[in-house]
């Protein structure tokens, strides 16, 4: 165990991979999707001072649960938990490990119906809520206007870099998972938000380094270790927003405005890979999940315009 202890979580997983590449003749796109996999779940637990060696079943259990969250789809959730199957096992029959703490761990369980979504009339109210509530406004303000205009998730939000806000831009790039950029469009009024709150920012930190602070690549920087405003900050504004509106707070989180996004999108008549593109969904798959939004509306349509559904006397002809 301590041998195995020493091996970086790196060599593990390299080691795995190709074992899996000789024995079992895997297909390199697979290979390369278990790989991410390992190298996310390794980050995640050097993060909390962990290792493969000594991560427990209890520890395996919280990660899936922070990847929900993290809102990330089911087949998502349930090949990375494959992955770290195999990757225990392999360990297992390696001597590596005296134990499989994957192998109880049950599956992500039947797709369970989206976190509900928003009206945009209470999308309005929250944006209201935003330019009239607490003293950082500018900045609120362009946060609730950015994540409704693009849909981007909250780590993509809090993370932007000031450069990316520059020249007032028709456009967003984005970094998404993996690295991966993308362009987001900005709706007018994103893009006067970003503007009103780029000079307020500006002002800040000019009178920062005035005083010998450094300056901060973010667009939304912060005192804190992370050096921009946290996950867990704009979580809570959006509930103390939530509040402002008069909406209940347990039915808005960040996420649920990158759903209202979506599904506004979909419901105005965009089409699936426009969407996938914007969210920065790998497979429309996981895209086809919004549809849900549809079913009511088309069946009002259906209600409201087929003509054996008029009332007698309506009819024309």
């Amino acid at each position: 165990m301590s041998a195995a202890a020493d091996r970086p979580m790196g060599q593990w997983i390299t080691t795995f991979l190709e074992a899996r590449a000789a024995e079992l003749d895997a297909a390199a796109n697979t290979r390369l999707a278990y790989g991410r996999d390992l190298v996310a779940l390794a980050d995640w637990l050097a993060d909390r001072g962990a290792h493969f060696a000594d991560a427990d079943q209890a520890m395996i259990e919280t990660y899936l649960v922070a990847l929900e969250a993290e809102g990330l789809a089911r087949s998502t959730r349930a090949r990375r938990l494959s992955a770290i199957r195999q990757l225990y096992r392999f360990a297992f029959d390696e001597g590596w490990r005296r134990d499989n703490p994957a192998l109880r761990i049950a599956g992500p369980g039947r797709n369970r119906r989206l976190p509900g979504t928003l009206t945009t009339d209470q999308v309005d109210r929250l944006l209201r809520a935003a330019r009239d509530h607490g003293r950082d406004s500018l900045r609120n303000t362009c946060l609730m206007e950015l994540l409704y205009a693009t849909g981007m998730r909250v780590s993509e939000l809090v993370e932007l870099p000031a450069a990316a806000a520059r020249g007032n831009p028709a456009m967003l790039l984005v970094r998404g998972k993996g690295g991966k950029e993308r362009m987001v469009p900005l709706s007018g009024a994103a893009r006067a938000a970003l503007a009103a709150w780029l000079e307020a920012r500006d002002r800040a930190e000019d009178a920062a380094r005035a005083r010998g602070k450094p300056a901060s690549p973010y667009l939304f920087p912060s005192r804190g270790k992370a050096g921009h405003l946290t996950r867990h900050r704009f979580y809570l504004l959006v509930k103390e927003l939530a509040v402002a509106a008069g909406i209940a707070p347990d039915s808005v989180t960040p996420h649920t405005l990158r759903h209202a996004f979506a599904t506004h999108l979909l419901a105005g008549g965009a089409d699936l890979r426009t969407i996938q593109t914007l969210l920065g969904h790998a497979d429309v798959a996981t895209t086809e999940i919004y549809t849900h939004v549809l079913d009511d509306h088309l069946r009002d349509l259906v209600l409201e315009h087929h003509p054996l559904t008029r009332k007698p006397g309506r009819r024309h002809g």
